[in-house]
């Protein structure tokens, strides 16, 4: 065999493996991005049905409040065992196994005959739900490098968005023409065609990313090694608080929009209008962190979202509706700033770790304080729980404060 032939040998097998490569990478962020929609939009969707739920059974804020903290509580407390699992039995089976289950967790839903019913519904699609956030991106995060790894996740990150969006939106449109209990077994039933389209496609094995240039690991070594470790748990605070306003303003807005006249079709409407807000919100404030800094852009993002939360209660439904892209690009833009900050603030070989307790904490606290807000909408009303929930929104100003001598200064 000549040397000629050997180097075209080699050629066409290197071109062979880069197809491969890239194959794997296509189905990769695919799955990934298809399963954090179909998540995100089934843990949203909660938000629609809450006034159906109020009507049917005739149950409290605290309880609405309960019924959306079985859902994510479980989904927060579990990821990090999900996790675990899948180190054992492969992300392909376990991240399948959670999305039929949230899928089945719908379908019990649209047959509950009563709260304690829809408890164990939203409980095991939780459970499901569980899977997704740490399956999906490290699937990602695997199959991706460097500067590229940070792309695919921005990809699938806005996934989340689209399905946000897209299933209440849909949820509302059937509700129109077909009471809730077949919208909802619809929706659960493409939970399960869903899981057997990931088992399916998802790469069973998502070779590592190649190793960072050396350009890469100077950009890791130029983060301290000794960050404060105070910083990070300011951060998480932070986070805590963003995600609690995020989850407390959702789970009244649909009572505000009734107060005001709006119909079931309305509110689905505003929720897609919100969430919309939310997905541009992401890009928008990560070009406003990169120019204002850190704590510059979550005191703006903060502060506006205080004043729209509070400009809801007074402004008619057709204002309110318009406000609400803008409260959504605030409510949501927070947190890719906040996220995207982590790495400042651990050593490099801490970060799968840390950013496991990042979302457990963000998540977790969005899970428990509905049930908090609605024992206040009990107590004193729609108005005055929706006041409490943006005074509370305003205690990341001074957490922001603290943090900043935590920060590199290029951060700031």
């Amino acid at each position: 065999m000549t040397v000629a032939s050997e180097a075209a040998e080699q050629h066409d097998a290197a071109q062979v493996n880069v197809a491969e490569v890239k194959a794997r990478e296509h189905r990769a962020i695919g799955v990934a991005s298809g399963a954090h929609a179909l998540h995100d939009g089934y843990t949203d969707l909660i938000y629609v049905m809450l006034p159906i739920w109020q009507s049917e059974f005739g149950i409290g804020y605290a309880a609405l409040g309960l019924l959306r903290t079985c859902y994510s509580g479980t989904m927060a407390g579990l990821q990090i065992p999900s996790a675990l699992l899948s180190e054992r039995l492969g992300v392909p089976l376990v991240l399948a196994i959670g999305t039929a289950l949230s899928g089945l967790g719908y379908l019990i839903a649209g047959t509950s005959s009563g709260f304690v019913m829809l408890v164990i519904a939203l409980l095991i699609g939780g459970l499901g739900s569980s899977t997704q956030h740490p399956l999906a991106s490290a699937l990602v995060a695997r199959a991706f490098a460097g500067p590229r790894s940070l792309k695919a996740l921005g990809t699938y990150n806005f996934a989340g968005d689209i399905g946000k969006m897209s299933v209440p939106a849909l949820a509302s449109l059937l509700l129109v023409v077909m009471a809730w209990r077949p919208v909802v077994a619809i929706l659960g039933f493409a939970g399960l065609a869903a899981a057997v389209v990931i088992y399916a496609l998802t790469p069973k094995t998502v070779a590592e990313a190649p190793a960072a240039s050396k350009s890469d690991d100077k950009t890791e070594v130029s983060a301290p090694a000794s960050r404060s470790r105070a910083g990070f748990w300011l951060l998480l605070a932070i986070g805590m608080v963003d995600s609690a306003t995020r989850m407390g303003l959702l789970i009244f807005l649909p009572f505000i929009l009734i107060g005001k006249g709006a119909a079931l079709p309305t509110i689905g409407l505003a929720l897609t209008l919100i969430f919309a807000g939310g997905a541009v919100g992401k890009l928008v404030c990560a070009f406003i962190g990169a120019r204002l800094g850190v704590i510059g852009t979550v005191c703006l993002t903060e502060g506006l979202t205080t004043a729209g939360i509070l400009a809801l209660l007074p402004l008619p439904l057709e204002a309110a509706m318009v406000l609400l892209p803008l409260i959504g690009v605030m409510l949501n833009g927070t947190s890719s700033v906040l996220y995207g900050s982590v790495p400042e603030l651990v050593e490099p070989d801490k970060r799968t770790r840390m950013f496991g307790i990042f979302y457990t904490g963000t998540i977790g606290s969005g899970a428990v304080s509905p049930a908090l807000y609605g024992l206040v909408g009990d107590a004193f009303g729609v108005p005055m729980a929706i006041c409490v929930v943006a005074a509370l929104c305003l205690l990341t100003l001074p957490l922001a404060l603290l943090l900043r001598p935590a920060l590199p200064q290029s951060a700031r």
